[in-house]
């Protein structure tokens, strides 16, 4: 059974985020939705000596109407700024300096300005080393009409999809009879139970980028997400 999930794009989201990547065959990002303020969209968090601070790329909002996907950096040196925070915060990191070619070059080298294709750029470099395989594509690629979750089933069903795959924050508006008219199955994530992992600067915090993680554990990371636990996708 081919199961999809649908999800807007966030910059160096959490584990969780690539756990629900990882649970489908093809994840979907919809970044045609409207940008919003103060979200995961343009930033993330990490650890520091002085506890969880924002990582957040400086864009611009023209209207309340704005896309994800019509969405610019307007500081050109917002990656300056955050390799020289990440190298601050983890340089002692166990794995940091396995990981600094990768990330240092994703940082250095970006030329987009648009907030969709950075954040691409590092779900998919990051799903690289976790050995992910899930297919990831832009709904821009599919027709799905109008209607909030006629939409998902649309999108949904231009994939093959029979299982739609969610985050548990859309309990509050998914219909779910719409996705069993079309004989799709909803099944909802859960973010509960995972184990700790070795982290710099207590206390422990599960809700902060994957980048912790691995700086961190290193290639060890995916014994600590639940998808690769559960699914038996841990790879050596």
């Amino acid at each position: 059974m081919l199961k999809t999930a649908i999800l807007q794009s966030n910059y160096i989201p959490w584990k969780g985020y690539f756990d629900l990547i990882n649970s489908v065959d093809e994840f979907i990002l919809y970044d045609e939705m409207q940008y919003t303020k103060n979200d995961w969209r343009n930033r993330n968090k990490i650890k520091t000596p002085n506890g969880v601070q924002w990582l957040t790329i400086p864009v611009k909002q023209d209207s309340l109407e704005q896309k994800i996907n019509e969405t610019k950096v307007f500081d050109p040196k917002w990656n300056i700024k955050h390799w020289r925070t990440l190298q601050q915060n983890y340089s002692k990191a166990p794995y940091f300096k396995f990981y600094k070619e990768l990330f240092e070059n994703l940082y250095l080298t970006n030329s987009t300005s648009y907030l969709s294709q950075i954040n691409l750029l590092f779900i998919t470099a990051i799903c690289n080393e976790l050995g992910i395989k899930t297919k990831i594509t832009s709904s821009e690629q599919y027709s799905y009409g109008d209607g909030k979750t006629e939409r998902l089933v649309n999108l949904v069903k231009a994939t093959g999809g029979k299982e739609y795959v969610s985050g548990p924050a859309a309990k509050d508006y998914l219909n779910e009879s719409l996705f069993e008219e079309a004989g799709i199955k909803v099944t909802w994530m859960n973010y509960a139970g995972y184990q700790e992992y070795h982290q710099l600067f207590p206390p422990f915090e599960h809700g902060v980028s994957i980048l912790d993680l691995l700086f961190n554990e290193g290639p060890n990371a995916s014994l600590f997400m639940k998808s690769f636990v559960e699914l038996g996708k841990i790879h050596e």
